[in-house]
């Protein structure tokens, strides 16, 4: 963790250096995010220290929406028409709601309705775990829909009770066709962490929030926020697509 924020922070220092390079409108105040100065560098530092929260709040709901929706997905496939109408309102019901207002909901009515504290860091995580778990849910239906019956039918076949066919023949097959969309919510997730920063959560736009507060200089500090969310989406693209081609040359062996 300590060195992809190393690496994350330099390629903020060199794409705000390039930016403010080509930038001559003497009305604008760059110095408050340059690199070539103390203030800068302080603030370019402040901003870049939220990405840890950013990683470690969206990797956590992603995990978690990821086995809620394919628990969901499951009664959505069953012959049982309680079960599938049970999927059919979760789904619509939680991608009806917007997901500012199911952290707002969480934060603020969980803990009256439960009658338990909840930190930020975990309201922003059920949040966004809540509202993400209803795509994955129609994402891994759709991708163990495609499997081929007739690999079913060998599995019944071969006396494999439900868990079984599920564990070795259905899922290791799903997962590799639903992976491109499961990383494009990868990245949805990280826009979406920004969210969480109305109710405090120190990430990367609570961060340039307070550095507004205190600078007054918007502008400047929101475009170093876009290039900050432009690298971190370019660099969990090109993990995701790695990882696919890995897959493809497993497949291929």
């Amino acid at each position: 963790m300590n060195s992809v924020i190393r690496q994350y922070r330099l390629w903020i220092v060199l794409l705000s250096s390039g930016f403010l390079v080509s930038c001559g409108n003497s009305n604008l105040q760059w110095y408050v995010v340059s690199p070539m100065t103390e203030t800068g560098r302080t603030n370019l530092m402040f901003l870049a220290g939220g990405l840890k929260y950013t990683l470690l709040l969206s990797i956590t709901a992603i995990v978690v929406s990821v086995v809620v929706g394919l628990l969901v997905a499951l009664p959505g496939l069953s012959s049982n028409p309680l079960w599938r109408a049970f999927n059919r309102v979760y789904v619509e019901v939680v991608r009806a709601v917007p997901i500012l207002v199911l952290i707002l909901w969480v934060y603020y009515g969980l803990p009256i309705v439960m009658g338990i504290a909840v930190s930020v860091f975990w309201a922003g995580v059920i949040a966004l775990a809540l509202s993400d778990s209803a795509f994955e849910a129609e994402i891994f239906r759709a991708g163990i829909q495609s499997i081929d019956r007739g690999q079913l039918e060998a599995s019944d076949s071969l006396g494999l009770g439900y868990i079984d066919r599920m564990r070795f023949v259905v899922l290791p097959q799903a997962i590799r066709r639903v992976l491109p969309p499961l990383g494009n919510q990868l990245v949805y997730m990280l826009k979406m962490s920004s969210l969480v920063s109305v109710i405090g959560m120190e990430e990367l736009t609570r961060r340039a929030n307070e550095l507004v507060t205190s600078q007054y200089r918007p502008l400047e500090i929101y475009t170093v926020l876009v290039l900050e969310y432009l690298i971190l989406i370019l660099v969990v693209s090109a993990g995701v697509r790695w990882f696919e081609r890995r897959l493809e040359r497993k497949d291929l062996r």
